[in-house]
């Protein structure tokens, strides 16, 4: 008789414990949750296969078709599922071309076709929508090619790029960005090329995961979130609706026409580049048409209602819709997704209930300006803020090997305990954590303060603790036709292991959050950060009157509070109601952190501690409001604008002091309090 299989004990055992435990305590669901027997790389991958199959952009019919993969997925996971659909503005392209005239006598012009090669045996390429900027200006526009690196400030600074058209290069910061300092340089259009250098290598996909000559990253320009129409409510049914010119007028859309190129049309226009800068004299000619349509976008939500609070929610995110075929953008997100969802199912079958509920969302039109996700926030905004304890977003969530995991500090301490129990799968000797800290990444957690993915509307707007991780990083063939399962299978995860691995840590983290007694949030962590952050800020005010003292003790202060409410959680409260208390406690601190009046000039983002860089919206920065002012009191050098400085220093250090008083325990009736 041959021995049993490892897996073959591992389900004796635990059918064993099931069968003669009582009541299997959360550890034991959650050991299970890990196990080999209930991770499925097969299916994973037939889920990614069957929702890249057609290129799909939000508002197609294609991305209509994997919602209802989605709604099944989660039917025959026994999630409760439903659909939020919402009407929002959308753009698409109807005319676009691109041409050059080397030199002011030159006789001959070259039109360039704009087209992505059709490379491997992909049979519906031709479904591909023609690469564009969403939102993108209409416009005709001539001037001469003028190079400004990657579009940043600093790379116009001394640069005159009055009545040109801007060649810049994606890779730094966001590209509504590069569009938007390029208009305020004086330029009359921009082109954005994806650069070999960034992108490119020896040998380009299908033979290798590197960016063909020819690929296009296409991609928004809008530099809000939400759909347009709507800025700071929901765009449902009979609601409110800005017009098109009211839009423009709030100064997110950008200001000149735009296309994105590739790295081959960008090499012939740079050829015409005086001293690889310019402007001129070669001139090009930029015309692009857009459509706005309004319409119907689907969220996916799938509920698993807990048994003791069944009204404190932790919540998981990902978006379907793709510019093209989206295998690594978001589709690995959703893959990893649906397998939790299987994984949860398996548990539910087996006699779990998480204490809290489980809420799993799956996005549409995150590409254009993250409207799914962000509509559904604004539509339900003061029941999150009173209801939910976390947002943890899956976007790319594997591109490649190494692990990396960006989060709101309480949450830091969880995700490497999380870490070490999982194995890392490209070595399995080792666990992730043990691979992580010993990488060039170095263990680091980094901040959601940029308007990246679907996170932003949860932190940002309503001051939900966010969790963002994934596998590998930035990946070449990003929002161009080369994104697709062809790519993934050979390049990105041969195996599917990475994939699995992610779920892994992405559900552990859920199930920590749904199920622990005490929500595993440590401020400490949160405190020991903001120190950091402000130490920083005093160096960069040395020879500025700007008092930095409130700061400094506020965030005293919290550190205090954290440790106060961590010797609580150790010593244990009793009853129901104390452990409640103690839990809302941890929930709500983060929500302090954010002002209702929001940043200076850009008031639908709320958290003052971390936001998105003003001229970065991928960018993330510590103390947003204070950075803005320091910014503008650089460049004008007036009294008035340091005093605004202090002022945004005061507005931080209140709200951090808040969090530290919504941390401690109720002592409003004690004369200490008064």
């Amino acid at each position: 008789m041959s021995k049993p299989t490892a897996a073959l004990v591992f389900l004796i055992a635990a059918f064993s414990y099931f069968l003669f435990s009582p009541s299997p305590k959360p550890h034991y669901y959650h050991t299970l949750f890990l196990s080999s027997p209930f991770s499925d790389n097969a299916s994973i991958a037939s889920n990614l296969r069957t929702l890249t199959r057609r290129p799909h952009v939000a508002g197609s019919l294609a991305n209509a078709e994997a919602a209802s993969h989605v709604l099944s997925s989660f039917a025959s996971s026994s999630l409760k599922p439903r659909v939020a659909a919402y009407k929002v503005s959308l753009t698409y392209p109807v005319h676009r071309s691109l041409s050059l005239t080397p030199t002011e006598s030159s006789k001959s012009i070259i039109t360039f076709s704009l087209e992505q090669e059709h490379l491997g045996d992909n049979p519906y390429a031709d479904e591909v929508t023609p690469t564009f900027h969403a939102y993108a200006k209409s416009g005709d526009v001539s001037g001469p090619a003028a190079y400004a690196n990657y579009g940043r400030v600093e790379d116009f600074a001394g640069l005159n790029v009055s009545g040109a058209v801007v060649v810049a290069r994606y890779g730094k910061i966001y590209r509504g960005d590069i569009v938007r300092n390029a208009y305020e340089a004086g330029a009359v259009g921009v082109v954005i090329y994806t650069d070999e250098r960034d992108y490119g290598g020896e040998e380009c996909f299908p033979e290798s995961r590197w960016m063909p000559p020819s690929g296009v990253q296409v991609g928004t320009v809008y530099n809000g979130l939400g759909d347009p129409t709507t800025p700071g409510w929901a765009s449902v049914d009979g609601c409110e609706r800005l017009s098109e010119e009211e839009v423009e007028l709030r100064g997110d859309s950008p200001g000149i026409p735009s296309l994105p190129i590739s790295a081959a049309d960008a090499e012939v226009i740079l050829k015409s580049v005086v001293g690889g800068v310019g402007p001129g004299p070669g001139i090009l000619n930029l015309s692009y048409v857009g459509k706005t349509v309004l319409a119907e976008i689907e969220n996916v939500i799938g509920v698993i209602e807990g048994g003791e609070e069944p009204d404190r929610y932790v919540i998981l995110g990902n978006h379907r819709d793709a510019w093209t075929f989206g295998a690594v953008d978001p589709n690995s997100g959703t893959a990893v997704l649906l397998e939790i969802a299987q994984r949860l199912d398996k548990l539910q079958k087996r006699g779990w209930k998480p204490r809290r509920t489980i809420i799993l969302c799956n996005w549409d039109a995150e590409e254009y300006a993250l409207i799914g996700s962000t509509e559904w926030v604004e539509d339900n905004r003061q029941m999150l803020a009173s209801r939910a304890v976390a947002y943890l977003n899956a976007d790319c969530a594997v591109s490649g090997p190494g692990f990396r995991a960006s989060a709101t500090p309480q949450l830091d301490d969880l995700i490497k305990q999380v870490a070490k129990e999982v194995r890392d799968p490209d070595n399995t000797t080792q666990s992730i954590y043990e691979s992580w800290i010993r990488s060039n990444n170095s263990g680091v957690i980094g901040r959601l303060g940029s308007g990246a993915s679907d996170y932003a509307s949860f932190v940002q707007h309503v001051g939900v603790p966010v969790v963002d991780m994934l596998f590998g990083g930035g990946y070449p063939v990003y929002h161009s036709m080369y994104d697709d399962f062809t790519w993934m299978e050979k390049f990105g995860d041969p195996m599917f292991h990475r994939h699995v691995a992610i779920a892994s840590v992405l559900g552990m983290v859920a199930l920590r959050l749904a199920d622990d007694e005490f929500l595993p949030f440590n401020y400490t962590s949160y405190a020991s950060e903001l120190k950091k952050s402000a130490e920083d800020l005093e160096k960069e005010m040395l020879g500025h009157s700007i008092d930095i003292s409130p700061l400094i003790k506020s965030i005293q202060d919290l550190s205090t509070a954290a440790q106060e409410i961590n010797i609580e959680k150790e010593e244990g409260v009793k009853g129901a109601l104390r452990v409640r208390e103690l839990n809302d406690r941890l929930m709500m601190a983060e929500r302090a952190l954010t002002d209702r009046d929001g940043l200076s000039g850009r008031t639908w983002y709320k958290h003052l501690v971390y936001g998105p860089s003003k001229y970065d919206d991928y960018g993330s920065k510590s103390f947003p409001g204070v950075d803005d002012a320091i910014d503008n009191a650089k460049r004008v050098k007036t009294k008035a604008s340091w005093e605004h400085v202090q002022h945004e220093m005061w507005r931080v250090s209140r709200a951090i002091r808040h969090a530290s008083l919504v941390l401690k325990e109720a002592q409003f009736f004690t004369k200490a309090h008064y």
